[in-house]
């Protein structure tokens, strides 16, 4: 087993800073489109929605983006469809920021439709990207090896990020 990066309490407390942070960049919107990447950044989004519905009164709808991580030049696919997220803000969702390879491809897709705006969020930032991708909002930011694994538990609780 790895060391504790964040407690339960930790990743909470987390969750609800990078929902008070969208709430203050989206407040005058209509609605938002939390657009988290499958499986780890959808169970993200999902968790900042809980949250962000409790601070800010818009519609806040949740989109799951399927990329093929191993080959993300193959098409990616969305759990909504392009009229559904045009000229809205989206946020799009990961759980760790890795290379930036899955969220460069992510954040590709998302450009062939105009939108009001586009953010990224990510509860795990690691300092040794491949690609010029930032998180806009992030939890926590980590150096760390190439070895090092980051495993971060969502799906149930107790929540918690760990150091492979």
């Amino acid at each position: 087993m790895g060391s504790e990066i964040l407690s339960h309490n930790q990743v909470e407390h987390k969750i609800r800073r990078i929902a008070f942070q969208i709430a203050e960049v989206y407040l005058n919107y209509d609605k938002v489109i939390l657009a988290g990447i499958d499986s780890g950044g959808y169970t993200f989004a999902k968790e900042i929605k809980k949250t962000l519905s409790k601070i800010i009164s818009i519609e806040i709808v949740l989109c799951k983006v399927i990329i093929d991580k191993n080959n993300p030049l193959e098409p990616i696919k969305t759990s909504l469809t392009e009229d559904q997220y045009k000229d809205c803000g989206v946020i799009l969702c990961d759980d760790v920021l890795n290379s930036g390879t899955t969220l460069i491809y992510a954040v590709r897709h998302f450009l062939n439709v105009p939108l009001a705006r586009l953010k990224t969020a990510v509860l795990v930032n690691r300092n040794h990207k491949k690609y010029p991708v930032k998180a806009d909002f992030k939890g926590i930011s980590l150096s760390t090896t190439l070895e090092e694994h980051i495993e971060v538990q969502l799906s149930k609780k107790p929540f918690n990020v760990t150091l492979e």
